[in-house]
């Protein structure tokens, strides 16, 4: 396959998001201490006739450096932090998933590490059964793009399927991408463990379970796919409507918001198309901002949802 400038883009940040899930990134932050998790690692609200769950897999403390935010100077980013009051030597990074109850159905938005993941991860189990579920109760599974933190807790490292039940819907754009043999072969060694990882999990994935779908779709009669693409090349938010508010999963698509909701212009070093991703930010924030529905992070503080507002030339994210 005939390599093109936009292939390197991607493959440069696949790369950094493969060191992200590998020994750089769950190695403990030095004498930096360890992340305190979560009291209780789920809450529910309804939404009308809905309810949606917050699902906690745990936190991860990485030192932070130059590399995390790629076009800011460290000691700007270290200002927006304290400015909140937050700490500047490291990131506490979440992983949030969240679980849909509609139509009957119950859909879990994102899966965590399962056993697959660093230190303190892997806990999104237990969180579920805490809130009266197990793995056998999930319906649909949807997947928001197959990056190793979102994927991962589909398959256990034996192998078996966590949510036995489930159907698993997938983006068409991330699918083709990650499972696309040629790109494999011609992708540098560094970044062909983002590829080998989604293979793991989706390679022989029962075919009646697995189903791709284009954003924009509307999913189970009640669930709207958005296309933000950019954090990786099929990157979908998804929006269930209530009776009287809404409910938005943002993914990535603004990361750790102390710094993503505030710069919308500033690119973490997960961004695999970096400008693309900064306009899905803009657009997705700005939605947030004007309908002022509900809004959920993969990487936001726990509970992880809340009311996205404008802020100066930005936003800021309230939690609820």
């Amino acid at each position: 396959m005939a390599s093109t400038r936009r292939d390197f883009l991607l493959w440069g940040a696949a790369s950094s998001t493969a060191l992200a899930f590998g020994s750089a990134w769950s190695q403990s932050a030095g004498n930096l201490g360890t992340a305190p998790l979560p009291a209780q690692g789920w809450r529910r609200f309804s939404l009308g006739s809905a309810e949606v769950i917050a699902l906690n897999d745990g936190v991860v403390r990485r030192p932070l450096g130059e590399e995390f935010v790629r076009n800011a100077p460290l000691e700007q980013v270290k200002a927006v932090l304290a400015s909140q009051q937050l700490p500047t030597e490291h990131i506490d990074v979440p992983y949030n998933a969240f679980l849909l109850v509609v139509g009957g159905k119950r859909c879990l938005i994102d899966t965590g590490f399962a056993d697959n993941g660093p230190a303190q991860t892997g806990r999104l189990l237990d969180n579920l059964r805490g809130a009266g579920l197990s793995p056998a109760d999930i319906d649909v599974v949807l997947l928001s793009h197959l990056h190793g933190d979102h994927v991962s807790g589909l398959r256990r490292k034996d192998g078996s399927l966590v949510y036995p039940n489930a159907t698993v819907l997938v983006p068409t754009p991330e699918y083709d991408f990650w499972m696309d043999p040629k790109r494999l072969e011609a992708a540098p060694p560094a970044a062909k463990a983002g590829f080998v990882n989604a293979r793991r999990v989706l390679d022989g994935y029962p075919a009646d379970k697995l189903q791709r779908f284009t954003p924009g779709e509307r999913l189970l009669g009640a669930v709207d796919s958005i296309a933000a693409y950019g954090h990786s090349p099929g990157h979908t938010l998804f929006s269930l409507r209530g009776s009287s508010a809404n409910f938005t999963y943002l993914a990535d698509a603004a990361h750790y918001p102390a710094l993503f909701t505030r710069n919308p212009d500033w690119q973490v070093q997960f961004d695999m198309d970096p400008e693309l991703a900064r306009a899905s930010r803009r657009a997705a924030l700005a939605r947030a901002a004007a309908d002022q529905g509900i809004v959920g992070g993969y990487h936001f503080p726990f509970p992880a949802f809340g009311r996205i507002r404008e802020v100066g030339s930005g936003y800021a994210f309230e939690s609820a």
